[in-house]
């Protein structure tokens, strides 16, 4: 380049090949060569942090698009993981009402039909109304109280504007099975669940509290385990949103197992 450079001043340009110095330069100089390699170093340079640039923020990109197709599969993974657990334990209360032969039944089918649906076809959206969520949790309340007597008391309110409100599917569900899980059917005393559901300012705080069982001293209710459950909800939380976007909290206050959750909706 440095022979080609030069040829081409010389014939084509002028025979001072480097007017900028001081004195008529028209042969090959070590003073020539030099200046003319930093020169085009200079540019080679420019040319090479462009491509440098260019690559690194591809692979970037990549790497962006990779983790977000690794947390998509995860999240499909923990919502799959819901469903068959959730759906198992309802056969189960269904299994024992037929023992009894309830006169229940067709309204516990009806239930369990709609509660199929939702799982078939809910489970399948990244978000889902927090209606439907909502009438989910009701139709699983209605045949939890099959299963008990008027020991089981249940106080479930609603406020706010749920219009338009997108929450992850079968994430509240967990929270009211835990309950019913670790609660009810190890109580052997009166038991109570009270559900609360607030949407305000584009936020909705979710608070479920069931009475720690009366079993004996030795049963711990389980805050920081709970199998599928409390771990599922708090994993897909983690994945799917940011850390200003939810707070969860789980605590025991006057003999009670309480869950929080304020969760941005809008």
């Amino acid at each position: 380049m440095l022979l080609f450079k030069y040829n081409l001043t010389y014939y084509l340009v002028s025979t001072d090949v480097m007017p900028e110095a001081n004195e008529i330069i028209d042969t090959l100089t070590l003073g020539y060569a030099v200046q003319t390699m930093i020169g085009e170093v200079y540019v080679i340079s420019f040319f090479t942090a462009i491509k440098l640039t260019i690559d690194w923020l591809r692979e970037s990109s990549k790497l962006h698009d990779l983790e977000k197709r690794q947390l998509k599969t995860e999240l499909r993974f923990l919502r799959s993981q819901v469903s068959p657990h959730f759906f198992f334990n309802t056969l189960n209360n269904i299994y024992s009402l037929t023992l009894e032969k309830s006169d229940q039944a067709p309204e516990v089918i009806l239930k369990l039909s709609e509660l199929m649906r939702y799982l078939l076809y809910a489970t399948k959206k990244q978000r889902q109304d927090l209606t439907s969520e909502i009438n989910c949790i009701r139709n699983y309340i209605d045949l939890e109280r099959i299963r008990f007597d008027d020991s089981l008391k249940i106080d479930m309110n609603i406020s706010g504007d749920l219009v338009n409100c997108k929450i992850p599917p079968m994430l509240l569900i967990p929270l009211i099975e835990n309950c019913f899980k670790h609660g009810a059917s190890k109580n052997i005393g009166e038991m109570k669940i009270k559900i609360d559901v607030k949407v305000e300012d584009g936020f909705m705080d979710f608070k479920v509290s069931n009475s720690i069982p009366n079993v004996n001293k030795e049963y711990v209710y389980p805050i920081k385990r709970g199998g599928i459950g409390l771990s599922n909800v708090k994993k897909r939380l983690e994945l799917g949103y940011g850390k200003n976007d939810y707070d969860l909290q789980i605590f025991e206050e006057n003999k009670m197992f309480n869950v929080f959750l304020k969760l941005k909706v809008i």
